[in-house]
């Protein structure tokens, strides 16, 4: 998606060969005009599937998946990473954090997400693809069939999008980044 492209170019910044910040338009400050196209977008290559749930991680992933969730008119939900005390027999997942270096656990309610469900997975950055593998294991134990996994912004060089693509999955990243240096963006081809 070009506009995301040429957004990361000028506002992201580059810390590392590991670390992109893009915390001043997608998760932190958000630029909503920007997440809506991205909805949009996300809703035109997903829109043959049949999509009728979407599976995020809070907090990061919430701003795309709302707008992609509005642009389809499905509903939206965000695993917790807490577990309330509400919640009786949650569907519980693991996610090592490489950005944090901490594990931390993901939690959704069984009610929502059902066998019959086709559910699109949703979330800002794919690196070594934790995060996504939890999401995709919160799918596989509703029953529901997963259409997919939607990324904003991929770090191709970590791998974890070539790891869920090598098992089958459909992966629909809008930026992938080859490389990452301080000061240098650098987009596969």
């Amino acid at each position: 998606m070009e506009l995301l492209k040429q957004r990361i170019l000028r506002d992201g910044k580059s810390l590392s060969k590991d670390i992109l910040r893009v915390d001043n338009f997608i998760n932190h400050q958000l630029d909503p005009q920007l997440l809506m196209s991205i909805g949009v977008e996300f809703a035109r290559r997903f829109a043959y599937t049949h999509v009728n749930k979407i599976l995020t991680i809070e907090a990061s992933g919430i701003a795309p998946a709302v707008m992609t969730g509005y642009c389809m008119g499905v509903p939206v939900i965000f695993a917790k990473k807490s577990l309330p005390n509400t919640m009786e027999n949650p569907l519980i997942s693991q996610v090592h954090s490489f950005t944090k270096d901490k594990d931390y656990t993901i939690i959704v309610n069984r009610d929502y997400i059902k066998k019959g469900d086709k559910v699109l997975c949703i979330d800002d950055f794919l690196a070594y693809g934790s995060a996504a593998e939890a999401l995709c294991d919160i799918v596989e134990q509703s029953g529901a069939s997963l259409v997919g996994i939607g990324i904003l912004i991929e770090k191709a060089f970590q791998k974890g999008g070539d790891k869920l693509r090598e098992r089958g999955i459909r992966v629909e990243s809008l930026a992938r980044i080859e490389e990452l240096d301080e000061g240098v963006i650098k987009f596969c081809e």
